[in-house]
């Protein structure tokens, strides 16, 4: 009796794995090259909002409008295989971009200066280890954190980027609120 129980346990184990979630860390921008992400940014252009400057494309066009701009301010999920996370250890309690953390903003950066005169939305998640309040709080210190950081290092315009937090709300490991996979920067092109 007990010899088919365990028979039993170790089959549900055994599918169990075999069927574990996979999260969309695969574009971690950490581990790929300034041209994969110009493509992978493009890819998000074609499939989501587009927020177009007004007089045309260029250099010369004009900023986007407020309004536009607060648009751009609100979350929306990117499809998974466009989604470009960073996941950015910080200290607990902190916001603070850690020394060891920033060589994995360089490819990042690269992209972006390559890609002159588009805006991105920087996006800050956590997990959901504590309360609601406070993560969405987090989330937002870490995503202006990390937006300082890439003008500051990088030379991109703070015109060009735009942080946000959304706390919890968009784990990518939905099965387990608290893992560390959820806490990550993502980033997106708005225009």
């Amino acid at each position: 009796m007990s010899r088919r129980i365990i028979l039993a346990a170790l089959t549900v184990a055994f599918a169990a794995g075999l069927t574990a979630p996979t999260f969309a860390q695969d574009n971690d921008a950490s581990q790929q090259s300034a041209e994969e992400l110009q493509k992978l940014f493009e890819k998000q252009k074609t499939r989501g909002l587009v927020i177009a400057p007004a007089g045309g494309a260029g250099a010369n066009a004009a900023a986007p409008a407020p309004e536009q701009l607060q648009q751009a301010a609100v979350y929306s999920e990117t499809d998974a295989d466009t989604e470009i996370n960073v996941r950015i250890s910080f200290d607990f309690d902190s916001a603070l971009l850690r020394e060891d953390q920033k060589p994995k903003l360089a490819t990042l950066c690269e992209a972006m200066t390559n890609m002159e005169g588009q805006i991105f939305r920087i996006v800050g998640h956590t997990d959901a280890k504590g309360s609601e309040k406070y993560n969405q709080n987090l989330s937002v210190l870490r995503a202006s954190e990390v937006k300082r950081y890439m003008v500051g290092t990088c030379g991109i315009s703070e015109d060009r980027l735009i942080a946000i937090g959304v706390g919890e709300g968009h784990p990518v490991n939905d099965s387990d609120p608290n893992a560390e996979e959820n806490r990550r920067v993502e980033f997106q092109l708005i225009s």
